[in-house]
């Protein structure tokens, strides 16, 4: 019983900690509008999100974060907020970008797979005619990963 007692609350602080650095990143990310606001951040982060190739296009003047969408999927009505979205109306493409700080990417795949899936459905209720780009930034390995 003690054994069982220890397993769980090892992995409920694992849990805990892994959501507060999750949080954490989340709100120094939501801060920074373009990859030139990364001075205003640890050098370590700054060095992270300018070494991702690809990052950039998330980091601009147009880029908006935690955006709250709403809408019906698959008949339910969902409510979701999107940790960064990028509107770009000349080419016609919307960008999705959502951060994960798993460290194994495999365990929640199903999951994070379907969530952006969600995301782009209710985007495309709004877009119809525009292009859009799904991706996950994996906090842990600084990966961007597109869908």
């Amino acid at each position: 019983m003690t054994n069982k007692l220890r397993e769980f609350l090892s992995e409920y602080d694992a849990q805990k900690h892994a959501t507060d650095v999750g949080t954490q990143m989340h709100e120094m990310l939501r801060r920074i509008r373009t990859l030139d606001d990364c001075d205003k951040v640890d050098s370590e982060l700054k060095s992270h999100l300018k070494s991702v190739p690809g990052l950039d296009v998330f980091f601009t003047e147009s880029a908006r974060t935690e955006v709250p969408i709403a809408g019906i999927v698959n008949g339910a009505f969902v409510s979701r907020r999107i940790d960064r979205l990028i509107v770009d109306d000349e080419h016609k493409i919307v960008r999705i970008l959502d951060y994960k700080t798993d460290v194994d990417k495999t365990v929640y795949r199903d999951k994070y797979n379907y969530q952006l899936s969600e995301y782009v459905k209710l985007i495309r209720q709004i877009y119809p005619d525009y292009r859009i780009e799904s991706s996950i930034l994996w906090l842990h390995d600084w990966v961007l990963e597109k869908l």
